[in-house]
């Protein structure tokens, strides 16, 4: 280990204080110029630019207390408050630089933006963040491989080790070949997962699950990501999102139907919501559901397209969001949602055909990366559900577009699980490959420049680990509160997972841009993740932004 002095928690604590005293100097005007958040259209680069520096603050301030937490259990050391020093000097830096062009608009002085790092703070951030300090930092990432052995506590570290072992074992070892073949998911992996419980994390224990909590969850999430993003770390979002939908809203009868068999992994999940020609602005869902009768049954006839609808081949249900009141101006309130039954297909295409005439008709769109789930369009004609498919029967009318927030909430905790996963996949790749690699006759590792890169892919992980970790700590708390903290998590660990498989790859070279190395598929698979579960900008702004800039 280098012998470079690190800085501490207390230089942590000094650096943290500074840039939360600047993100609340900065909130408060924001919230003036924005009107509390009702203007936030009318200001919308100033607003991505305070909610994205909000919550690089929010990150410092978990990452400071987790630490503290290890500090004060005798569980951490200097290198981790070091680590945690540097990644907060880090942050510093990024928050400020972000927020310097906005100081007009603000109607700030130089002077008010500058009054929380006076020069012995920019000092400290100087040392903090040093050359020597990073290249240390880096120096250490390849001497343990990237390891992750943050400290956690009994329970929570079996359950990280419990999956770690089945990703390398059982999905790391197939994960290139289902990428480059376009393959789907195979069904041992499903089968393996259920009989280890992983579906069934989320659903209460009186209905068949375990009910772990939301970290537990996190933690599958992030491991089975690191072995394979598409193969693996996303195959219990979808069950999760339709269990809380269903544990919000749905019948007690529906609770004991699906539920159980949700969490023995025997019914697969498809979330249908976009539409080829809405997004984002889930509130104007066309795909209309009426009331009708086939063959004496009462229930609802669905017709429309919807797309992006990731795993919708293999799915035994779609859960699909109609709007069931023809007015469009009801918006939000005319949506319903609906679990629609279907066969499983194993293919890039499929059609289900029903006695009545009804048809569902899905075609998986080619992607560059996150192969193995296969999103698909998929059009609905005349396509019969039973009336007891309604979540939450007649109660549930109008219900739908909340039952689905809720879900999604808990969707973007996860993505940013799989965030975390894909750039700690690529950190150990990367400090594997420049351990291995000679150059100029000794290892790459021994340079500078990558010592300085290895460490600040590190640094970068550190805050957005800790971030997502308390999102899923808070969501077991409150739900609905967290949920904003949730979209914080998933912005943040998603942009770190896009930057640092692309340093990953470069310290690759030429081998990085090539198949035979895990690094080009992390960063193929990387840039879906500030897309799905609330494109970035969406997510900034009509999430994060309203949440912060409220009156």
């Amino acid at each position: 280990m280098s012998e470079t002095p690190l800085p501490t928690l207390a230089d942590a604590r000094v650096l943290l204080e500074a840039c939360e005293a600047l993100c609340e100097t900065v909130l408060e005007r924001a919230r003036e110029v924005t009107q509390g958040g009702r203007a936030i259209d009318d200001h919308q680069v100033l607003s991505e630019r305070v909610t994205y520096a909000a919550t690089e603050a929010h990150a410092a301030r978990e990452l400071v207390g987790q630490t503290a937490a290890l500090v004060e259990e005798g569980r951490a050391d200097s290198w981790l408050e070091g680590v945690t020093a540097a990644a907060i000097a880090e942050l510093a830096r990024s928050l400020r630089d972000r927020l310097a062009p906005a100081i007009d608009d603000l109607g700030l002085t130089e002077e008010a933006f500058d009054a929380p790092f006076g020069a012995e703070v920019r000092a400290l951030l100087r040392r903090a963040a040093s050359e020597e300090v990073v290249r240390a930092i880096g120096r250490r990432v390849a001497e343990t491989r990237g390891a992750n052995h943050l400290p956690l506590d009994e329970m929570h570290e079996q359950i990280r080790e419990s999956v770690r072992e089945f990703g390398d074992a059982e999905v790391y070892p197939h994960a290139e070949r289902i990428h480059r073949h376009d393959e789907l998911v195979p069904e041992e992996f499903i089968t393996k997962m259920a009989e280890l419980g992983y579906f069934g994390m989320a659903v209460p224990e009186e209905y068949g699950g375990f009910e772990m909590g939301n970290l537990a969850m996190i933690l599958t999430t992030e491991e089975l990501s690191r072995a394979s993003l598409a193969a693996a770390g996303s195959l219990i979002t979808r069950p999760e999102i339709l269990t809380k939908a269903l544990v919000g809203g749905g019948t007690e009868e529906q609770k004991k139907s699906w539920l159980p068999r949700i969490a023995a992994g025997e019914v697969m999940v498809g979330i249908a919501v976009t539409e080829p020609d809405i997004g984002s602005d889930v509130a104007s869902v066309r795909c209309r559901a009426e009331r009708g009768t086939v063959d004496g049954s009462e229930g609802w006839v669905i017709n429309g397209p919807k797309a992006w609808c990731t795993f919708a081949g293999r799915a035994n249900v779609l859960a699909v969001l109609c709007r069931t009141d023809p007015d469009l101006s009801k918006a939000a309130k005319g949506l319903s949602l609906f679990i629609v039954e279907k066969d499983a297909f194993d293919g890039h295409s499929f059609e289900m055909k029903q006695p009545g005439g009804g048809r569902l008709v899905g075609k998986a769109d080619a992607t560059p990366g996150y192969r193995g789930m296969h999103s698909f369009t998929l059009n609905f004609e005349d396509y019969f559900v039973p009336a007891e498919n309604l979540v939450g029967l007649d109660a549930g009318l109008g219900r739908g577009f909340y039952l689905q927030m809720a879900g999604f909430a808990a969707g973007r905790l996860q993505t940013g699980g799989r965030g975390c996963g894909l750039a700690q996949a690529a950190l150990e790749k990367t400090a594997e490959y420049v351990v291995d690699r000679n150059q100029f006759g000794q290892p790459i590792s021994d340079f500078q420049l990558t010592q300085y890169i290895l460490g600040r892919m590190a640094l970068r992980l550190a805050p957005a680990r800790a971030l997502t970790y308390a999102a899923a700590l808070a969501m077991d708390e409150d739900e609905r509160k967290a949920a904003p903290l949730a979209a914080q998590a998933k912005l943040l660990a998603c942009d770190v997972a896009v930057v640092v498989t692309q340093e990953g790859q470069l310290l690759h070279g030429g081998w990085g841009y090539a198949e035979e190395y895990p690094i080009s598929r992390y960063v193929v698979d990387a840039t879906v993740l500030p897309i799905f579960e609330g494109v970035k900008p969406i997510l900034e702004l009509r999430v994060i932004a309203r949440a912060l800039l409220a009156a």
